[in-house]
């Protein structure tokens, strides 16, 4: 016979003050779990949407990121012929040579940390159409000029509009900060390629090359002709999404093992309170346990009733920490790429698998800290048990 789920929810309230203060301990985990795992998913979801559907990137094989990568120009000029690759009304071919560097600047709040900087060609807002200028102005690419992402203006010294960089021997003007969708691009510092290549002396040589195709169909024929150039056969190609969504790969992996390496730690407090708390509901309800056996509820449903109780308790605090996390989508933060070695401004992102793992860990700190305890209330004999009555 099962005992009434009613029974559950009633001891529930009789014991309020300590099942409140389980589930503020597991809410606070619970919350720690889920901002571990918002974080990795704010990391991968920035990077993700760098660049556009139909861009690709070539980059120097063996190269995992531009930094180390290198594009000749003689490159550059085949990669142009390539079928697939969309022109303007002008019939120049829609695509950006950029050289990409990483200097350091100073914190607003103290320290310094890299910047990355790109150099991009002026066709760069029709190759990024997401690319909007909130202050200032396009640079001029006659000029050492720039323009600064957002967060980056924000967080560094010297990097709003009208400030002076300096690097690579040269003082460059930050003529407007931009937005691009919350990408990644939001975390580098833009300037002309051509005036950054020669600052750099790099000749014509890129660190990569992004195109923009016809469509995405053309990727297949323009990757299969790109292979069959003998003159490209140092380079490979990919989409411009999937390239940047592996940078991620690195420091996505960091943030979650750290995270739920913490996690457990503070889970195993969090399962041990609410072992002891149910030790407690069992000590304290010894006489209503030999009545509801008296009465033929059988081991099992006492079992039943007491991990049911521990399952509830630890799932209310793991929504309670669930909803404090959701919070964090209003913030952003920024950290040290370990792919690029660059400064990565981020926001904290939910979804729905991160809702169903935070559950099903919280679920999981109930039924282990409530097991032992609906052990040891089954197992009581009715008559010790009435006889505490």
């Amino acid at each position: 016979m099962a005992v009434p789920f009613i029974y559950t929810v009633e001891n529930f309230r009789v014991r309020r003050l300590a099942s409140i203060i389980t589930i503020v301990g597991i809410a606070l985990v619970a919350f720690t779990f889920t901002a571990v795992l918002m974080m990795a998913h704010g990391v991968e979801k920035t990077l993700a949407k760098t660049g556009s559907p139909d861009n690709v990137i070539v980059t120097r094989k063996g190269s995992n990121e531009e930094i180390s990568s290198s594009v000749s120009g003689e490159s550059q000029d085949v990669l142009a012929t390539l079928p697939g690759v969309k022109m303007t009304a002008d019939g120049e071919p829609l695509m950006s040579a950029e050289p990409v560097v990483v200097i350091n600047l100073h914190k607003a709040d103290g320290g310094m940390s890299n910047v990355t900087v790109r150099g991009v060609s002026p066709l760069v807002e029709s190759l990024r159409p997401q690319l909007h200028i909130v202050e200032g102005r396009m640079f001029n690419p006659d000029l050492r000029e720039l323009i600064v992402g957002e967060p980056i203006s924000k967080k560094f010294q010297g990097a709003s509009v009208g400030n002076i960089v300096k690097f690579a021997g040269n003082d460059w003007t930050v003529v407007g900060t931009f937005r691009c969708e919350g990408s990644g691009f939001e975390s580098e510092i833009w300037g002309n390629s051509t005036q950054l290549l020669e600052a750099f002396g790099r000749g014509n040589t890129a660190s990569s090359v992004t195109i923009k195709l016809t469509s995405i169909d053309a990727f297949d024929g323009f990757k299969s002709a790109l292979e069959a150039e003998t003159r490209l056969q140092e380079t490979r190609v990919e989409f411009e999404e999937a390239f940047f969504k592996r940078q991620s790969e690195g420091l996505t992996m960091f943030i979650r093992i750290l995270g739920i390496f913490i996690t457990i730690i503070l889970g195993l407090g969090a399962t041990v309170g609410a072992s002891i708390t149910m030790y407690g509901a069992v000590a304290n309800r010894t006489s209503e346990i030999g009545t509801l056996r008296a009465l033929g509820f059988n081991r099992r449903s006492i079992l039943m009733v007491f991990l049911t109780e521990s399952l509830f308790t630890s799932l209310a605090g793991t929504v309670l920490g669930i909803l404090l996390a959701t919070g964090l989508q209003f913030f952003e933060i920024s950290t040290l790429n370990f792919t690029s070695f660059s400064e990565v401004n981020f926001a904290f992102a939910m979804s729905p698998q991160i809702i169903l793992g935070s559950l099903i860990f919280g679920a999981f700190m109930g039924i282990i800290g409530g097991f032992f305890p609906s052990v040891r209330a089954a197992r009581m004999n009715i008559v010790n048990a009435l006889r505490t009555a």
